[in-house]
């Protein structure tokens, strides 16, 4: 199927929307776009699709069998241009670092940080 998609974006269900949602704003400079009751839906100036957070429990969550944690085995991956740059600004920051700055033997240099839901965001710069 070609044409026809105008944007696309990524839900996930979390606890505390807002703390995520925070997390996001205050590190990477997401905006929110639209929110209410329950959930909570980012965009970032540069572009790229939008983030949604659920809280977990929704009773309007459907399918009703999927609506629990969504972190498990999930990685939220944002491209960077200056991996040690941004490290350095989230460490000063206080933010919880899961792992350093790495460089992988395919040139995916990565590091790895838990939101306040425990959601790992992961930095990528390519080298």
């Amino acid at each position: 199927m070609t044409g026809g998609i105008l944007a696309f974006g990524i839900s996930l269900n979390v606890p505390d929307p807002a703390a995520s949602a925070a997390f996001l704003a205050r590190n990477f400079g997401f905006l929110t776009e639209m929110q209410d009751e329950g959930f909570i839906s980012l965009k970032h100036p540069d572009g790229g699709p939008n983030i949604v957070f659920l809280r977990t429990g929704l009773p309007t969550f459907k399918p009703a069998e999927i609506a629990g944690r969504a972190r498990d085995g999930l990685l939220l991956l944002l491209v960077v241009d200056d991996l040690d740059e941004r490290h350095g600004q989230l460490a000063a920051g206080g933010a919880d670092v899961v792992t350093p700055p790495e460089t992988e033997p395919w040139g995916e240099r990565y590091a790895q940080y838990r939101d306040p839901n425990g959601l790992i965001i992961q930095l990528v710069q390519w080298v």
